[in-house]
This record gives C-alpha cells, sequence and structure tokens, in this order.
C-alpha cells in the first residue's frame, strides 16, 4: 500500500482525470489481491508490477477515451486538482505531487499525444523509467519507446512549453472582475486569448472556446452577473495561481491560467460539478 501515492500520481498524469486515476489505482490493486499467495511471493518488486499493471491500464483507458470524448457535451478539460494545504487535509496517500507535470497548460498539451506517446514520455521523462521497463509496459521494443518519447518533446517544443503562471497577474484579474472595471479585464487579457470552460452539459457556459479579449470579458461578466453573491478565492490549481468561484459557499467554476510576463493568454473555466468533488 505504500506505492498508493505513486500510482496515484502517475494514473493521474497519464490521464488527466483524479477519478480515472483513482479507479485504475483501484483496478492496479484488485489484481494484486487477485493473485494467490504463491504468485505474490514470487514478484520480486510489488511496486514495479502495480507500476506496470497500473500503466498498461491507463494505456487501455486513453484508447478509449477519445471515442468516449466523442460524446462529450461541449470542450473537455483535465479534471482540476487543489493544494491539500489549501482544503480539507486529505489522506497523503491520496495528494497528488503539485509541480510543472501537472500543470493546466502542461496537460492539456499532453492531450493531443497519441497514448503511446504520452505513455512513453510520462514514464521515461517524469518519472524516470529506463527505457527497457517502459517498452515492457507499452508493448514496444526499447527504440520505439524512445522514438515515441522524442516525438513527444518535440510536440511540448511546438506548443511552446508552458512558462509558470505571474501570480500578481491572477490577482489583478480577479480585483479588476470583482469591481467590474472592464477596461483594467481587457487590458489584463493578450488581444488573442482564448477561454475554453468544460461543464460536462451539467451547468450553463459556451459551448465553443472565445477569442478575443472582449469576448472572453463580455462573458465572464455576464456569468458574475447571473449569479448573485459569487466570492472569488485564490488558491492554487495543479500548482499555478489560479480561482476559484464560489456561491454560497458552494464552488461552482475553478479557473486555471496561462499568463505570459504580462498578460492572460489562456483561461480553463471547470465547471463541470463531477470535477469539482475535492474543491467542495
Amino acid at each position: 500500500m505504500d506505492e498508493r501515492r505513486q500510482l496515484l500520481n502517475l494514473a493521474y498524469r497519464l490521464l488527466g482525470s483524479l477519478a480515472d486515476a483513482e479507479d485504475v489505482v483501484q483496478e492496479a490493486y484488485a489484481r494484486w489481491y487477485a493473485l494467490s499467495p504463491r504468485q505474490r511471493d514470487a514478484i520480486v518488486s510489488p511496486g514495479a508490477w502495480l507500476t506496470k499493471v497500473a500503466s498498461r491500464i491507463c494505456l487501455t483507458v486513453l484508447s478509449s477515451a477519445r471515442v468516449r470524448r466523442e460524446t462529450y457535451v461541449g470542450e473537455w478539460i483535465p479534471e482540476p486538482v487543489p493544494d491539500p494545504s489549501e482544503w480539507t487535509p486529505a489522506d497523503p496517500a491520496d495528494r497528488i505531487t503539485l509541480d510543472e507535470s501537472v500543470s493546466m497548460a502542461f496537460l492539456v498539451v499532453l492531450e493531443a499525444m497519441t497514448p503511446a506517446e504520452r505513455v512513453a514520455f510520462i514514464l521515461h521523462d517524469v518519472f524516470r523509467y529506463p527505457f527497457a521497463e517502459v517498452a515492457d509496459i507499452v508493448g514496444r521494443t526499447p527504440a520505439a519507446c524512445r522514438q515515441l518519447a522524442s516525438s513527444a518533446r518535440r510536440r511540448i517544443r511546438t506548443s511552446r512549453e508552458p512558462a509558470p503562471v505571474q501570480s500578481q497577474i491572477i490577482r489583478d484579474f480577479k480585483q479588476a472582475w470583482e469591481n467590474r472595471d472592464i477596461e483594467t479585464l481587457i487590458s489584463l487579457l493578450d488581444p488573442d486569448a482564448t477561454a475554453t470552460a468544460d461543464t460536462g452539459g451539467q451547468a450553463p457556459a459556451f459551448l465553443r472556446s472565445l477569442t478575443g479579449a472582449e469576448p472572453i470579458v463580455r462573458s465572464l461578466t455576464t456569468f458574475a452577473d447571473k449569479l448573485p453573491a459569487l466570492t472569488f478565492l485564490e488558491r492554487t490549481v495543479n500548482g499555478q495561481p489560479g480561482l476559484v468561484a464560489q456561491q454560497n459557499g458552494t464552488t461552482v467554476t475553478v479557473y486555471a491560467f496561462e499568463t505570459t510576463p504580462t498578460q492572460i493568454k489562456r483561461i480553463w473555466a471547470i465547471r463541470n460539478p463531477t470535477k469539482l468533488h475535492p474543491w467542495s
């Protein structure tokens, strides 16, 4: 059971969904306990065995995810994870380690990769597994896995590796939003900024991404006007500065950002209630 936190961290980065990651870890342990005592005793490294099983399950989930998301209502955004120190303390085994490999911008880039690319890249570049072990998990040669990881790195470079979010910009954005300071809000957004909302069809929001500072600001102010007693909190979202919108103490939206040194470039608004359970 000491391996649980490592397995959860791996599965979350591979799937971009905390709920799916928890299901994968549970299934990996179910397979472990389905072995006979003699079979378990014969396994030299239980941790390595569990990692291999969990990674293979993730590969299967990733392969079917694209088909499942074709029926998803609106845009799909990776599930946001909070900093446990800012919320009700969780079991240490259930905490996601917050670093650059879980930033929303990074996870969105991962979504563009093939399942094999994503698994090879995360296992090797993030968790430092040698390509020989990656090959055993993915079912390809070490040379092929090296090529997969290299292809994944090129995708990241092409997408411009995400820079740390500027906390002061997010703080200024929150204050301007609360004050309905339209001019300041527009100035804080890149002219070509984009905003994407994930509702899963369970909350009102725009179904397609918005582009341009003015359309985004109009949408944000309309959203705030329609929900009375809306409170904005500065919180860590996937290891980066973000915002949480609450109505009467209930979290209704989690906002993640990508910024330049001076402006906000991308906004991700997660409104699907099923993805907000850790934020209650």
